[in-house]
């Protein structure tokens, strides 16, 4: 799916990496095209390459997979596959762990 490259092309990216406490496996990068902020909202694309860390979201997200595949496990819960087509949600004080098996890209909007 390449439907996501127009918005991304006049938008510098960002990378970055899981925190060192948080990694757990492999080293991720992650890019980030922040296409939107305004009043505690955020919107954009974000690309991982495999790997494995912990997460913990204080924020409210709504994320759709756009390519890749990648498995998100809320502590205590069953581990979920996302594939290409998925959406989801997660809430302020999710905890668990991301992996990314396959180079992942999704879109997402932040609610501070």
């Amino acid at each position: 799916m390449t439907e996501y490259l127009p918005v991304t092309a006049s938008v510098p990216p960002e990378t970055d990496r899981p925190a060192p406490d948080r990694l757990i496996e492999g080293d991720p990068v992650f890019t980030t095209w922040n296409l939107e902020e305004a009043d505690g909202l955020y919107c954009g694309i974000w690309r991982s390459t495999p790997g494995t860390w912990r997460v913990q979201y204080d924020e409210w997200e709504y994320c759709r997979i756009l390519s890749g595949l990648s498995i998100l496990t809320q502590d205590g819960q069953p581990p979920v596959t996302l594939r290409a087509g998925d959406s989801f949600i997660l809430r302020p004080g999710f905890r668990g762990t991301w992996q990314v098996v396959e180079t992942t890209t999704k879109d997402y909007v932040i609610r501070l």
